[in-house]
């Protein structure tokens, strides 16, 4: 077993992708070797000896590919430290804290599969030039344009850096 960290994420418009940067910045700058690759690139876990695993949330679930992820390598994310994280625009929303419960029962599939030694809850980033013009994403403008949903940046920079820093230790 080597002595890497990977963080692998899924990401549709590229939030989720720059949290994962974020997160492979700050856990490498104690001189930790991190990978940061996409769930679709990872197929093997044999070189790493922890795994830290994020995804975007659509549709009140992790991303196909990141439930794939976790499902397809459950056995071996099961001997490792593992944590998760996840990227909603949801948690930018007011009243946080009913939100941060709803996203947290969301992915209570990935618990069923793996236990997570930590969990990180982001907000993300609503940006509708990168969304693909799709029913959905023309439901989710129409929320937003009646004030339920926020868009923009929403993400907290000193936030994710400082979940990442306190489970470095765990890994």
């Amino acid at each position: 077993m080597n002595d890497k960290i990977l963080i692998t994420y899924a990401s549709r418009s590229g939030s989720t992708a720059e949290i994962a940067e974020a997160i492979g910045k700050t856990i490498a700058q104690n001189g930790a070797q991190v990978d940061v690759l996409p769930m679709r690139e990872v197929t093997d876990l044999t070189l790493y000896r922890a795994v830290v695993a994020g995804s975007a949330i659509r549709k009140s679930k992790w991303l196909p590919e990141a439930m794939q992820f976790v499902q397809t390598l459950r056995s071996e994310l099961r001997q490792k430290p593992f944590a998760t994280f996840t990227v909603s625009i949801t948690l930018a929303m007011s009243n946080t804290d009913q939100y941060r419960q709803a996203v947290s029962e969301w992915i209570q599939p990935v618990r069923l599969q793996v236990r997570p030694l930590s969990e990180g809850l982001f907000a993300g980033m609503l940006d509708f030039h990168k969304l693909p013009l799709t029913f959905d994403s023309l439901l989710l403008g129409g929320v937003v344009a009646l004030g339920i949903f926020p868009k923009g940046d929403r993400r907290d920079w000193n936030a994710i850096r400082s979940w990442a820093e306190g489970i470095r230790p765990l890994l």
